[in-house]
């Protein structure tokens, strides 16, 4: 029998000061989690202070530092300390970070939402198409919204979004600036469930809620929020315009407020952002934690009840979607090594190993290839993999395009006759 090598096991809990609790999140890796796993405000003002307190004293072995809504994430070198002893270095600081920072620099950012946008439909469209055509969010996520959050119509869904003061928690949510954000006010907090299974697709600065959280998504690809429409880039690669101090837009606890452009007028302010030709609204200001924490005690009352709703309508959803069987989703069985019939009169040659849309097709019917070519590309959340040819022979027709969504185990191409 082979000996059992046995090697001491580090506790991944370094540290615990008061609620904040330091944990092992790999080799040259803290994560440092604030309070209980709930939409607090102040956490993330903690966070904040802590963040800025360790960059300020510069503490030796601190490589980088990325925070979250609740924690903070610390990469430090090994080299020159151990993780217990990181965490020793830091307690004083842990210990101030006990308490929120009373006031913060917060911008107001003044942005168009073209509301119910063309591209946002498009992506659903695809969706329902390609992926999942039972979703209870689809056709229409606005309606869904509505429901889900015990509004009466969808004007109120919108009256909420274009009257609320969307608070910025943190970037990076999708890439490239991508913020995550939570309203001000607990009554303009619409929540939602995020897509299952995701969207293949979606355009570039779609704005949506998932969660508790509004996301601005920064860059074109797959996604999961329930979409209200589409806004102005928040990433811009050559700094161009005054916006644009950095390559990101908008900053950590800054807050947006949408003003309603029709989607024509957004193509045109689109067009301009980028190059700098496009001026934006952004008012200095100040975020004041004891005010917000008067304004919450003052409104009790209102948002108990808004959120009394909300929970309601809430679990009336999830229980219709289990009466109708839509509760769960399991996609169809395939692992595309047997590909179904293609249309037309020849055998299926390749088939696409998972749902997504087609990144580039790169053969053409009456082709000649080998073992091993690569006849397609097809992206899927986040990831693109490539669809080689199983055996030699001439391809018979090409069944997609570029662009086209396709689902698991789809025909890509026919074998010739």
């Amino acid at each position: 029998m082979p000996a059992v090598l046995r090697g001491r096991v580090e506790d991944p809990i370094v540290a615990e000061v008061g609620d904040i609790r330091v944990r092992r999140a790999a080799q040259d890796t803290l994560l440092v989690e604030f309070g209980p796993p709930v939409l607090d405000i102040e956490l993330r003002l903690r966070v904040h202070g802590l963040e800025a307190a360790i960059a300020e004293e510069r503490v030796r072995g601190v490589l980088e530092m990325t925070a979250g809504i609740r924690s903070l994430l610390i990469r430090y070198d090994p080299k020159i300390r151990s993780a217990p002893d990181l965490a020793r270095a830091l307690t004083p600081h842990f210990e101030r970070a006990r308490t929120a920072e009373p006031r913060v620099a917060s911008r107001i950012v003044h942005l168009p939402l073209s509301w119910d946008d063309p591209a946002c439909r498009a992506a659903i469209d695809r969706y329902v198409r390609g992926v999942r055509a039972d979703a209870p969010w689809c056709p229409d996520n606005i309606e869904f919204i509505r429901r889900i959050n015990g509004l009466p119509d969808r004007q109120a869904v919108k009256d909420i979004v274009f009257g609320a003061e969307y608070l910025v928690m943190g970037l990076g949510d999708v890439y490239l600036g991508a913020p995550v954000a939570t309203p001000v006010d607990p009554r303009h907090r619409l929540v939602t469930t995020k897509y299952n299974p995701a969207r293949t697709w979606t355009a570039e600065n779609s704005v949506g809620i998932g969660g508790a959280y509004l996301c601005i998504y920064g860059m074109e690809g797959p996604g999961g929020y329930q979409f209200v429409g589409r806004t102005l880039q928040v990433w811009n690669r050559h700094r161009r315009g005054r916006a644009f101090d950095e390559h990101w837009l908008l900053r950590p606890f800054d807050r947006i407020r949408f003003h309603e452009v029709s989607a024509a007028e957004l193509l045109e302010m689109r067009e301009a952002f980028p190059r700098g030709a496009l001026d934006i609204d952004i008012e200095p200001g100040v975020f004041d934690h004891d005010r917000h924490g008067a304004f919450l005690k003052e409104e009790a009352a209102g948002i108990a009840s808004f959120e009394a709703r909300r929970r309601a309508a809430f679990a009336a959803e999830l229980e219709d979607w289990n009466a109708r069987g839509v509760l769960t989703f399991e996609a169809e069985d395939t692992d595309g090594a047997a590909a179904p019939a293609a249309d037309g009169d020849g055998a299926a040659f390749v088939a696409s190993p998972l749902a997504g849309s087609v990144w580039s097709v790169q053969v053409r019917s009456g082709q000649r290839v080998e073992a091993g070519d690569v006849l397609f590309v097809v992206e899927s959340m986040k990831a693109e993999f490539e669809v080689t040819a199983p055996a030699a022979g001439v391809v018979g027709e090409v069944l997609v395009s570029k662009g086209q969504t396709v689902r698991a185990g789809q025909a890509l191409a026919a074998a010739a006759a």
